[in-house]
């Protein structure tokens, strides 16, 4: 994506994975830099990449200021915060945001801190016990499951438990009319296709390079392969503009973006994982009560683009 290039503050939102509200605050208190076109408030993705690398400077030499480091979290977690006894949200989905605020508000809720990181990085975190909750939409080529394989690799020795958030239909971005004619997966062996990747840890990204692998295609034969951005509107983004041919993300981002259109390939688990000593535990008990509730539920429907049939569903314990 161009330096220059003018997001709105939507996609500036998504780009950060924060309320549209919170940008106009940064803006308003003169941390994140801005312009006006006409009565449209504009910002370039070179003051985007300055405000977030700005927050990242605020680190510890712990461990805990390693995850902020390797999160893009910056000052959002900070050892303090953990250390106090914080109660630590992992993912990037807005639902989870939708969920914060619930458990905020119930009365025997708590507030809790978003991190707002890829399903990989999510679930080492919460092996090493920098978070309380981890979310996941990690699909194992080999047997076609989400999670549950990833689950057990990467916190071995600790039982957890796995609960259903949705599922989200995932697909390629093309541009509008598809005048490359883009079907599937095979598509990426041509040599006239060129990508906008996800990046690493993310469960987008992890879901390519499984496909690429049974495939027997090396992403180093794709055009932009190397290039990541961090967020499903980004990438609807880059594509419209015709920063490149495939972008890869879920249904509900894509609808967002003028010019794009959507070739759904399958559909995700989305997942959370919480450690099974915790599932008993007031504030836990309260997620899962919120996250089983109606009112959270129609909410989610309101906003579209997930299929919560199994919501609050038990999947495994590991």
């Amino acid at each position: 994506m161009d330096e220059n290039s003018a997001l709105t503050p939507q996609e500036v939102a998504d780009i950060l994975k924060i309320a549209k509200n919170t940008v106009y605050e940064l803006i308003k208190r003169g941390e994140l830099n801005a312009y006006r076109v006409g009565k449209k408030v504009r910002v370039d993705v070179k003051d985007v990449e300055e405000y977030k690398n700005r927050t990242k400077s605020i680190k510890s030499d712990s461990h805990l200021g390693n995850f902020n480091e390797r999160s893009g979290a910056g000052s959002l977690i900070t050892e303090e915060f953990i250390r106090s006894g914080g109660f630590v949200i992992c993912g990037q989905d807005v639902m989870l945001d939708i969920l914060s605020r619930y458990l905020q508000m119930h009365p025997h809720g708590i507030q809790a801190l978003r991190a707002y990181v890829g399903s990989y990085n999510g679930l080492y975190e919460l092996y090493q016990g920098n978070v309380q909750i981890a979310t996941a939409h990690l699909w194992d080529g080999d047997t076609g499951e989400y999670n549950v394989p990833y689950v057990k690799r990467m916190i071995p020795g600790v039982p957890a438990v796995i609960i259903h958030l949705a599922g989200r239909l995932q697909g390629f971005y093309v541009t509008k009319g598809n005048p490359k004619g883009i079907k599937g997966w095979e598509d990426l062996k041509r040599n006239d296709i060129t990508i906008i990747n996800r990046e690493k840890g993310s469960g987008t990204r992890v879901l390519l390079d499984e496909h690429l692998r049974k495939l027997g295609i090396s992403g180093r034969n794709i055009k932009g392969y190397d290039r990541e951005s961090t967020s499903h509107l980004a990438i609807a983004s880059t594509v419209a503009r015709g920063g490149a041919d495939i972008g890869i993300g879920n249904e509900k981002s894509g609808l967002q973006v003028k010019g794009i259109d959507f070739i759904p390939l399958q559909t995700e688990r989305y997942d959370m994982i919480i450690k099974k000593e915790d599932i008993e535990k007031a504030p836990f008990k309260t997620v899962l009560e919120i996250i089983r509730s109606r009112e959270f539920k129609t909410e989610l429907e309101g906003i579209g683009g997930y299929d919560l049939k199994d919501l609050g569903k038990l999947v495994a314990e590991t």
